[in-house]
């Protein structure tokens, strides 16, 4: 995930509004890389609310939000966007040539002409459980993503946790661990139905094993986990091997490092003109509820609007000297082409 690329615009925030700006881009032939710290695009839509109705999409009187971002990712795939999941935007620094270096906390540098924040609240930032001393194994043997199943191979993994991400991530890494355990404070779960029959059939071969209970205590020394201590709903307590250990307890949204992107705050939000919706930095945008204007609705609705505005404006500063010609989908032969609907 580390080393550099390059695009013509970086786009913070691969939820609803990030999605619909790589739509808006790819009209105008501008190429998007979506950073977002989930593993999978959405961004609150599927992880806080998938099954949530909405009503308030024009033409659409009733989506879910995980239809929602489904119908996003379908209207964006003729433009193919490039995804970096289970990523945080760490820091924003400019090029000598006026580009702007968006840097992962994985490494990993994207150069763009323009930057978008659709970041919504903030970042989202797994909740770490209360288990003492887990600080000191964190990053080492304690991943509150997975960045890379195959560092994971032959390992002994303990993985805590009943939503999607935990049966999901149980059910990817069973075949190449040595040994999965799934960890719940109790025998019903919060995840897709059909991955927890998927769970309980490899729990009853044998092929993982699945506790009621919670995780205790890590042990090992200098990060290197080697044991967790469990305890059951008895609180009867006893001792595994571990080499990893994979809490999914949720997310809280905080801004974090985009604070920390030299641009001017409210409260938390970021200010923008409402001709652009760039920031009071020239070529770094702000869309969707990250934002703030005089009259701002925080509405899904709002932020397509922005993200269309801003994607004109983002134009002139990739293709600088290059007419910007105003077409409609609907009449348009070469954005029908481009939609592949000609």
């Amino acid at each position: 995930m580390s080393g550099r690329v390059e695009t013509d615009v970086a786009i913070v925030g691969a939820g609803p509004i990030g999605l619909f700006a790589v739509f808006e881009l790819g009209l105008l032939d501008l190429k998007a890389h979506l950073v977002d710290i989930l593993d999978r695009p959405g961004g609150q839509c599927t992880e806080l609310y998938p099954e949530k109705p909405i009503y308030d999409i024009p033409g659409l009187p009733y989506v879910t939000g995980q239809d929602l971002i489904d119908r996003l990712m379908q209207q964006i795939k003729p433009f193919n966007p490039t995804f970096h999941l289970g990523q945080m935007a760490a820091a924003l620094t400019r090029e000598a040539d006026g580009r702007w270096r968006l840097t992962t906390d994985a490494g990993l540098e994207i150069v763009a002409h323009a930057v978008v924040i659709a970041a919504g609240g903030g970042s989202f930032v797994p909740k770490r459980p209360p288990i003492q001393g887990i600080e000191a194994f964190e990053n080492r043997s304690v991943h509150y993503a997975v960045r890379r199943m195959e560092a994971l191979r032959g390992q002994n993994i303990v993985i805590a946790g009943g939503g999607d991400s935990a049966l999901d991530w149980t059910l990817n890494l069973a075949p190449l661990a040595g040994r999965v355990t799934l960890v719940h404070h109790r025998d019903g779960f919060r995840a897709a139905q059909h991955s927890v029959n998927q769970m309980r059939e490899l729990a009853a071969a044998g092929k993982i094993d699945f506790h009621v209970g919670s995780v205790k205590a890590l042990h090992g020394t200098d990060g290197v986990l080697s044991e967790v201590t469990l305890a059951g709903a008895n609180k009867t307590e006893w001792t595994i091997a571990a080499d990893a250990f994979l809490p999914f307890f949720g997310l809280t949204m905080r801004l974090g490092p985009i604070a920390e992107f030299g641009l001017n705050l409210h409260e938390n939000l970021i200010p923008v003109d409402t001709a652009r919706f760039e920031t009071s930095t020239t070529g770094v945008f702000a869309i969707g509820d990250i934002n703030t204007y005089p009259g701002k609705l925080k509405l899904m609705l709002s932020g397509f609007h922005e993200a269309a505005l801003m994607s004109q404006a983002a134009f002139h500063i990739a293709r600088p000297g290059e007419p910007l010609r105003f077409l409609y989908t609907t009449s348009s032969p070469s954005l029908q082409k481009k939609l592949g609907v000609a």
